[in-house]
Parts: structure tokens; C-alpha cells; sequence
């Protein structure tokens, strides 16, 4: 079940804490960067991000969460994290078509993800992002930039 998640109630944003350190410690595996920015975050600061947040449960738990913000039309994605005991199942792939959904005006969607990190790049990919940039934020460390652009009819 995928519903929007409120961080304000300190359950919430406790479950979505811990969901995201234990995503994240894959992430900065994968990429070998292990400040990565979620990683460094108190749960204050999560909890006042300004984000919008859905989760995807199974049963009781937590399983996967996705956060965005929109401004004008563009859509970007600001976290996307799957508990490593629930990686493979698409939880990622559902949590992204519920976004697109719940905001059919959104004419581009973005989202950034450490290039060393072959299953985000291939879940935004499969999903019709577009790699458009890479870009090298310290010595070392690289960010694929993806984007995918929706056209609605008239």
C-alpha cells in the first residue's frame, strides 16, 4: 500500500529515518562516498526538508519511500529509498508511477543519482528518464542527472 507520509508525527518520520540510513549505506557503497547528504541528516532536518513524501508499506513496515518538490512544472525527486530486504521486488518502479500519477499537469520530471549506482540509473531509464548530464560535485565523485519530459494533449 503506498500512501502519503506525514513526517511531523515522530513515528513517521523515525520509520522514514531509519528507512533511508539503511538505504543510503548501499547507495554510498555502490558510489564509495560515504557523506552522502541523507547520511549527514539529523531527524530534525528530515523532518523540516519541505519535501513531500509517499511510502510504500507491506503490512506494518515501511518498505520504500519517495520524496519530491515541484516548482512550476517541473517535478523533482529528491529521495528514492527501498530497505535492502525489500531491493528487487519494484517497490521503487510503483513508488515512481504513483509520483507521475498523483500529478498529471507535471511537465518534467527530475531526479539525480550517483553514477556509480547501476540500479537507480536503470529504474529512471526503464522508466523513460533520459540521462542528460554527468557531473563531477568533488574530486572523484560523480552525479548522473536524468530527466524526462512529458507531453500532454491538447
Amino acid at each position: 500500500m503506498i500512501k502519503e507520509l506525514d513526517l511531523h508525527h515522530p513515528e513517521i518520520v523515525t520509520e522514514v529515518f531509519d528507512l533511508q540510513r539503511a538505504s543510503y549505506i548501499i547507495e554510498a557503497q555502490l558510489i564509495h562516498f560515504s557523506d552522502i547528504p541523507p547520511l549527514l541528516e539529523t531527524m530534525a532536518e528530515l523532518k523540516d526538508c519541505g519535501e513531500t513524501f509517499l511510502g510504500y508499506y507491506e503490512g506494518e513496515n515501511l518498505a520504500g519511500a519517495i520524496s519530491y518538490t515541484i516548482e512550476e512544472d517541473e517535478l523533482t525527486i529528491c529521495r528514492m529509498v527501498v530497505h535492502p530486504s525489500h531491493f528487487r521486488k519494484g517497490i521503487a518502479e510503483k513508488l515512481l508511477k504513483r509520483v507521475e500519477e498523483q500529478n498529471p499537469s507535471i511537465s518534467v520530471l527530475s531526479v539525480s543519482t550517483g553514477r556509480e549506482n547501476p540500479p537507480a540509473k536503470n529504474l529512471y531509464l526503464k522508466n523513460g528518464f533520459n540521462h542528460v548530464s554527468d557531473l563531477e560535485v568533488i574530486p572523484g565523485l560523480f552525479i548522473s542527472h536524468f530527466k524526462k519530459e512529458k507531453h500532454h494533449r491538447q
